[in-house]
């Protein structure tokens, strides 16, 4: 694909088309929750909201920052956290992030919930990328600081494999101005984390932001995405800690960013995504890919396409969370549907 001629930023920024729900009310979750195969709705969220990288704690899934809509239109980050319990289906308010921010990455390492990196933003255009990492205390219900990224990094994808926690590709700022999106590129760079110290591991083959993926008999998926100069591409590439190297693998059917992921087994499930050119759209389009043999298949559409989802596994259920219902900023949504194999 082309470079888009509209950009990630004013996309975001642009009037809204309006928010859309979805999902079953939480006090018949317990007795609705089905059993059967494909999709079906889950439990909505408090409030429409996209870009963001949700994750499975102790239990619940966890849910921090991203952007909100209020009445159509896009109002900015926010520090909003929740945390869904899916037995019961009901969105419990827990302790909001120190600041405001979107595409945080929320990761569970070492018995504890990290929040990594991300923007900080306004209603002007300012996306000034961080490298802050927070650790949750849910003891005290607080977020506490933790040693930061060595550079602001955002719209990368985290895996945790073994004792350490991967931090590969997304963007980076180009120099010291970090104002808006404009002044962010694409990186291939990958850290590793153990608690303490971040150091520097072999770089992706291919620098891209917006991507998925997720962990697979101890190696580091990495799926879709976009890069700035060339538009959505399809690469699939793996990274082995053993070795230190990364493996280009079969690619994904078709070239989609913003997208989500869930991994069951040996397979990862990729779903959604947005592309800009022509007017843009949003991808209605899953996929299953399949380690042992190294192939994708098409699984069924969603029935609720977005991108700025979030992708979370429970069990055998891959819920997939917020997002939009239209490229940029259109249509931020509180749907969560539930997809199971």
């Amino acid at each position: 694909m082309h470079a888009p001629k509209l950009t990630r930023r004013s996309a975001l920024l642009m009037t809204l088309a309006g928010t859309a729900t979805a999902g079953a009310a939480p006090a018949a979750w317990a007795q609705a929750r089905p059993a059967r195969r494909g999709w079906h709705d889950g439990p909505a969220l408090p409030f429409p909201v996209q870009e963001i990288y949700p994750c499975l704690h102790d239990g619940m899934i966890h849910l921090a920052g991203g952007f909100i809509a209020e009445d159509g239109q896009i109002t900015g980050p926010t520090d909003a956290h929740h945390a869904l319990d899916p037995a019961t289906g009901i969105w419990h308010p827990r302790a909001p992030l120190p600041v405001a921010r979107h595409h945080p990455q929320l990761v569970s390492f070492m018995g504890s919930l990290f929040a990594v990196g991300g923007f900080e933003s306004d209603t002007t255009g300012a996306w000034q990328m961080q490298k802050t990492v927070w650790r949750y205390n849910q003891a005290t219900d607080d977020w506490e600081w933790t040693p930061g990224l060595p550079v602001p990094n955002a719209e990368s994808v985290a895996g945790v494999i073994g004792r350490h926690l991967y931090i590969a590709g997304g963007r980076i700022p180009t120099s010291q101005r970090n104002i808006v999106w404009d002044d962010h590129i694409d990186t291939a760079a990958c850290w590793r984390f153990d608690g303490e110290r971040w150091r520097k591991v072999a770089a992706m083959p291919t620098a891209r932001n917006s991507a998925t993926g997720g962990v697979i008999d101890g190696r580091l998926h990495v799926v879709g995405g976009r890069t700035v100069g060339g538009g959505n591409t399809p690469v699939h590439e793996v990274y082995d800690p053993g070795t230190d190297r990364w493996e280009t693998l079969a690619p994904m059917p078709q070239a989609q960013a913003g997208l989500a992921a869930g991994i069951i087994g040996e397979k990862l499930y990729a779903f959604g995504g947005e592309w800009f050119e022509n007017g843009g759209g949003v991808y209605p389009d899953a996929w299953v890919y399949d380690a042992r043999r190294d192939r994708w298949t098409s699984v069924t559409d969603m029935p609720k396409p977005r991108h700025g989802l979030g992708g979370v596994t429970v069990g055998r259920d891959i819920y997939l969370i917020g997002g939009a219902r239209e490229r940029g900023g259109s249509r931020t949504s509180a749907a969560v549907e539930i997809y199971t194999p």
